[in-house]
């Protein structure tokens, strides 16, 4: 468990947490990165919204991250992947109910493309990391893309397999890419959690540094 076990999860920060910033590095270098980032948006200008959704670890650091994008409407925090319904945190964060923390993207279309949010997305965690991400340990945080149509799909597993191609990553992009099923959103106090808790140790050691990178990187994306 991640924020319930704080203490114990900053022991492994030197070689987790800043390990993965190091690969994400290789990959904001990478030429499918840069296919990806600057893709053109192509949609009928119409204010018609769009969803994703994804899971990169811990639901609190890509909700802050997603918020700051131009043309996100819309993040919230939730469950999906699982074979329970309606799960409460408690049972998600035992690893037996099947889903994932993922955050629910809605976007309008005419401002940025999904390849753009794939790019996000890529750089948010590390994809090579199995049912992992730094401390936090379990297949609650696998890296997973819920594709809602198949042109979501189609990007999604050919942008994998450029990254895996290029080896923009220290190792093989290990990513799950499956059809959306029921999502459950989490409980209210996980919704807009780093801008309603910034101030707390969790979102100040892990989450901000996160946050920080990711502005960094996607400079003219932002709000």
């Amino acid at each position: 468990m991640k924020k319930r076990s704080f203490l114990s999860g900053m022991l492994l920060l030197s070689g987790t947490l800043f390990g993965c910033a190091q690969t994400s590095e290789n990959y904001s270098h990478s030429q499918t990165f840069q296919n990806m980032n600057q893709t053109a948006v192509t949609a009928p200008q119409t204010k018609t919204m769009d969803t994703a959704t994804f899971g990169a670890g811990c639901f609190w650091c890509t909700e802050a991250q997603f918020q700051q994008l131009k043309g996100v409407e819309k993040v919230e925090s939730g469950y999906s992947g699982g074979t329970v319904a309606n799960p409460t945190y408690k049972q998600v964060c035992t690893g037996t109910t099947g889903h994932a923390e993922v955050t629910r993207i809605v976007y309008d279309p005419t401002v940025i493309s999904y390849d753009e949010l794939l790019a996000a997305f890529w750089q948010t965690h590390d994809p090579t990391q199995l049912n992992r991400q730094g401390a936090d340990v379990g297949t609650q945080y696998r890296s997973v893309i819920f594709y809602h149509n198949a042109d979501q799909k189609q990007k999604a597993e050919a942008y994998k397999q450029s990254l895996t191609t290029e080896k923009a990553f220290s190792g093989p992009v290990v990513t799950e890419i499956s059809p959306e099923n029921a999502f459950y959103k989490a409980e209210d106090y996980h919704q807009n959690y780093y801008n309603e808790n910034g101030s707390q140790p969790y979102c100040q050691m892990v989450v901000r540094p996160k946050l920080d990178k990711f502005k960094k990187v996607f400079a003219d994306k932002l709000k």
